[in-house]
């Protein structure tokens, strides 16, 4: 009883670091659906590991109904887990949480597999998956990677990487670096088709200047001499 009463207090205390909207502890408590649903997780999970499979799906379930985010009872999710607004939010029954995770609405981390293996996403600690991310199949995200928004994720990213794009592609690894700060600001990641674009642009510049150039070496030729006489 006392872990789990410390748990909530990790919780609560988790919702003042990483969202700024959050004025009390009453109001986390009362108002916070993301909240409800860690609390209502870590009591369907103690029923499921103590065997209690029924009574764990059912309080699962009474948490989906109430909050709009589904999390299987088998999952395995560590402290200070945060989930940001939180609905469509779902995490699958072998999913794998480690501490200090951010994830925002509308993530999915979903199986593609019919056998009873591990056939759900792991997610190392301090990682942030921004809004509307799906991650799909047993990949494992390494500690302190970002997803952005929307991405499609099937494989695993390594420690400290940025991950963007469907399907998602790792466009910068700060890998060897440590950062200790949870960085919420996923809207803020880079694009790299606009990134292509801009070298395209870039590129065309370049030849249109070369282009007038040679235009103007050639004003500068007599006639005569261009047609050979």
């Amino acid at each position: 009883m006392f872990k789990f009463i410390k748990s909530i207090r990790e919780d609560i205390k988790v919702v003042f670091e990483r969202d700024p909207a959050a004025r009390s502890t009453l109001e986390v408590i009362i108002c916070y659906p993301g909240f409800h649903a860690v609390i209502l997780y870590r009591m369907a999970h103690w029923f499921w590991t103590k065997k209690f499979y029924l009574l764990g799906r059912i309080i699962s379930h009474f948490g989906r109904f109430i909050t709009g985010i589904e999390i299987h009872p088998g999952a395995t999710i560590g402290r200070r887990f945060f989930i940001d607004h939180g609905m469509g939010v779902i995490i699958g029954e072998t999913s794998e949480i480690e501490d200090n995770v951010t994830i925002y609405q509308g993530v999915t981390l979903g199986g593609k597999s019919w056998k009873k293996e591990k056939r759900h996403p792991t997610l190392g600690e301090h990682v942030v998956v921004g809004a509307g991310t799906k991650i799909i199949g047993p990949c494992r995200l390494g500690e302190f990677s970002r997803i952005g928004a929307n991405s499609v994720v099937v494989k695993n990213v390594p420690p400290r990487s940025t991950v963007v794009g469907v399907p998602g592609r790792i466009i910068y690894s700060m890998e060897g670096e440590i950062h200790d700060d949870v960085n919420l600001e996923h809207h803020l990641l880079p694009d790299p088709e606009e990134q292509a674009l801009l070298c395209l642009i870039d590129r065309v510049k370049e030849l249109e200047k070369k282009i007038k150039l040679l235009e103007g070496d050639v004003n500068k030729v007599p006639s005569r001499k261009i047609l050979g006489e």
